[in-house]
């Protein structure tokens, strides 16, 4: 499968915002309600993506395939489930890291179009010897 990358660092670009108003307001809620896109995203299904494909009309220059950003998904899951965690069970600094955590990654992608989990899993892919 492939992805419009543009749909991706738009995706990033929304939960940067999110993400922040959840550091802002220890929004335990609003980071459970992200755990739930990213579950979606490492399931395939973009909420965004109808929002983009809605504002963005051009056709995309170039296609990515879509594994090395659902890695990111699950990775930006585990983070929100950490964060999570750490909210509801009142561990304040575990809350606060892994969130953030979560934000800078998503915050590079946005910003600079740096996938960070992209990166990861493509890492994982040449240390992972081929298996026939």
């Amino acid at each position: 499968m492939q992805v419009d990358p543009r749909t991706t660092r738009f995706s990033a670009a929304i939960t940067t915002l999110v993400l922040s108003i959840v550091l802002v307001t220890d929004g335990a809620w609003l980071l459970g309600l992200q755990a739930v896109l990213f579950a979606l995203g490492v399931a395939g299904v973009s909420p965004y993506r109808p929002i983009f494909r809605r504002l963005v009309k051009s056709p995309p220059a170039e296609l990515e395939d879509a594994g090395p950003p659902r890695f990111a998904q699950a990775v930006g899951l585990v983070f929100a489930t950490v964060g999570l965690v750490g909210y509801v069970a009142q561990i304040t600094p575990l809350a606060i890291g892994a969130t953030a955590a979560a934000l800078f990654a998503a915050f590079l992608n946005a910003a600079f179009g740096f996938c960070l989990g992209c990166e990861i899993y493509l890492i994982i892919r040449r240390l992972t010897p081929a298996t026939r």
